[in-house]
């Protein structure tokens, strides 16, 4: 049996009569990431929220630990680290201060764990809040939550904020840490060729429910974008199993599972005029728009 540490079971929500999504049903294993990708409006940030207990959904239950969220024991929540959005409050503090402000609030505090990521960003411990930069500020932010040493981070929009280099700095400690340390991860980000580098598994949402969740290798492995020439005027395929056909002028494309021998068979039985088709693999961020579509 899987060790799910989250298990979100039948979650159905609405703001005001807009269906955000229904019945929708997911688990977070111990010792993975998992990124959450999907567009704006798919619920992301609702997910989020959910989990950390801020929303109640319509129906359905979300357990973390096996305690059901919105009834958890305050001992369970502290093994649960938060970030909303790179939020840090006291900016007023400098890096020394701040951290032993929070330090007192968790038995398993860890300050190397916030000195060891503050001294990669090169920031002096009693520099000011205050006059760091925003992605500099969300780093500090990412430091106390990895020293409350939780054994669950819930991390939305992690690299807000953050240069190239500061984002390849924190997903590479973020992964080293969270494997040596065995911690679970579950996070968001807008910008998926950082998730491609840093999670083991993800979840597409499409509007309303879950597109799919695997293994980002096994993902990778499996979806193929088809490319084909038009030859005449004529139907884009029509099957559930291929995702968003389209045409511009005679360049026809789509992404699917399935092999290039059965994609043959459809395109034939249905009468598609086309030619050169050919298939290649893709990065996560063009299979995220292949299966969701562009718009």
């Amino acid at each position: 049996m899987t060790d799910n540490i989250i298990e979100c079971r039948s979650l159905t929500h609405y703001y005001g009569k807009r269906l955000i999504y229904e019945n929708l049903s997911f688990g977070v294993p111990r010792g993975r990431i998992l990124g959450l990708l999907g567009k704006n409006g798919t619920g992301k940030t609702t997910t989020i929220n959910i989990l950390s207990g801020y929303l109640k959904p319509r129906s359905g239950a979300c357990y973390i630990f096996g305690e059901n969220i919105q009834e958890m024991d305050p001992r369970t929540r502290q093994n649960i680290g938060l970030l909303i959005e790179g939020h840090i409050q006291y900016t007023f503090m400098s890096i020394a201060q701040i951290e032993k402000f929070y330090a007192p609030f968790y038995p398993r505090w860890n300050r190397a764990a916030y000195y060891e990521l503050m001294d990669k960003l090169h920031v002096a411990p009693g520099q000011r809040i205050s006059r760091m930069s925003c992605g500099q500020r969300s780093q500090v932010a990412l430091g106390l939550i990895l020293a409350q040493n939780p054994d669950l981070l819930v991390l939305d929009d992690f690299s807000l904020g953050l240069d190239p280099g500061y984002r390849r700095l924190f997903i590479e400690y973020l992964r080293e840490y969270a494997k040596a340390e065995n911690k679970t991860v579950f996070l968001t980000s807008h910008i998926i060729q950082d998730m491609e580098r840093l999670i083991d598994d993800c979840i597409m949402l499409d509007y309303g429910r879950i597109l799919l969740q695997k293994p980002v290798g096994e993902l990778l492995d499996t979806v193929r974008q088809y490319t084909f020439t038009m030859t005449a005027e004529g139907p884009l395929p029509e099957d559930e199993r291929i995702y968003h056909p389209s045409a511009i002028r005679n360049s026809g494309e789509f992404f699917s599972f399935l092999p290039e021998e059965e994609v043959r068979r459809i395109l034939d039985a249905q009468k598609v005029p086309y030619a050169g088709l050919e298939s290649r693999r893709v990065g996560l961020e063009d299979a995220f728009i292949g299966l969701t579509g562009k718009y």
